[in-house]
């Protein structure tokens, strides 16, 4: 069994994942409530967090039948914010060393990429491998605050990026037009809530696609295009239009990325199409990227909710499935490392 530290951001989290049953048990301390004062992560504030509450976690995690079961310890080494890695790096690191287990450290992002692959692990562990097979080659499309990122899975289970963002993330795009309309943090699930109600074709939003031969993703515009048309408006006509904005704005979003996606898809030969990352809990952009899979006869695989945000689940999933590369940073060899690639 493989426990796992994660500690990438605004979430302290610990899991512990059983190769032969799947994930065992997991736990998070979300920080959201504390960052919504401020409208976005304040890093200080995160950092203390993680502080007060790795102790408290790890305390449930020994209560559980599964802690007597563990052989190794996982822990995310990057991306993310540095002063936070370094809280989960050393709890890891302390375990490990108390109970002389091998730790290693396992890129955020790749855990991201394995994270749909969690429930095909769960609905046969014993006939992962083969399961696993059938569905690769794999294109994945990961959506989050921090990153927005096209790539691919090969038969021999390597990741090779594919494409991303020039700019902002999905994630961050969403999250400033929700404080440009004034309707809170996180901005992504207060969007999707308003454009509920709204006409997604009310307002016609930059895509930021540029060369169709060019599959990276820009958002930058859109944010700019956003503040040129609520300062253009008058205050009551943004209130009794706010639907309709969050509507538009989170189709140019969506649009973006699922064109995206398609123009990718039929450049391979993909038996698999993934989603994952915060931003794939989103409905719309969930409901798209099936149908877009769908339409080039491939099997849509998306995280599940408890496993798009950040989470330990992933990143004990991600060092059994993905060894080879977390093999790589064994031990001391673990270090901060805030702007690691995919």
């Amino acid at each position: 069994m493989i426990l796992a530290f994660e500690s990438s951001c605004d979430e302290s989290a610990i899991a512990i994942f059983d190769p032969v049953q799947g994930v065992a048990c997991e736990w998070i301390h979300s920080q959201i409530a504390l960052h919504a004062e401020h409208g976005g992560v304040v890093p200080d504030i995160a950092t203390r967090e993680h502080l007060r509450h790795f102790g408290p976690l790890l305390a449930r995690a020994r209560q559980s039948e599964a802690w007597g079961g563990v052989s190794q310890v996982a822990v995310t080494r990057g991306p993310g914010l540095a002063a936070c890695l370094a809280v989960g790096i050393a709890a890891a690191k302390a375990v490990a060393l108390a109970r002389r287990l091998p730790v290693s450290g396992v890129n955020h992002l790749r855990a991201h990429a394995w994270s749909p692959f969690i429930p095909v692990h769960a609905a046969a562990p014993a006939g992962f491998d083969a399961a696993l097979s059938r569905l690769l080659p794999h294109l994945g499309l990961l959506v989050s605050g921090g990153n927005t990122l096209l790539f691919s899975i090969g038969l021999d289970r390597k990741i090779t990026r594919i494409s991303g963002t020039r700019d902002d993330a999905a994630g961050e795009a969403l999250d400033k037009g929700a404080k440009l309309l004034g309707i809170g943090y996180p901005g992504g699930p207060a969007v999707e809530k308003l454009a509920l109600g709204g006409n997604r074709e009310a307002f016609d939003f930059p895509r930021g696609i540029g060369r169709r031969a060019d599959l990276d993703f820009s958002f930058s515009g859109l944010k700019t295009s956003l503040r040129y048309r609520v300062q253009a408006m008058p205050e009551d006509e943004v209130r009794s239009r706010m639907a309709d904005l969050c509507a538009s704005y989170q189709e140019a979003v969506v649009d973006a990325l699922a064109s995206k996606t398609a123009e990718a898809l039929a450049r391979g030969d993909y038996r698999s199409v993934g989603l994952s990352g915060g931003v794939a809990n989103n409905r719309v952009l969930r409901a798209r990227i099936e149908a877009t899979a769908a339409e080039a006869g491939a099997t849509f695989l998306a995280a599940e909710p408890r496993h798009t945000g950040d989470n330990a689940a992933m990143i004990a999933f991600c060092a059994w499935v993905d060894a080879a590369d977390c093999a790589n940073f064994p031990g001391n060899k673990i270090r901060v490392d805030p702007g690691a690639q995919l």
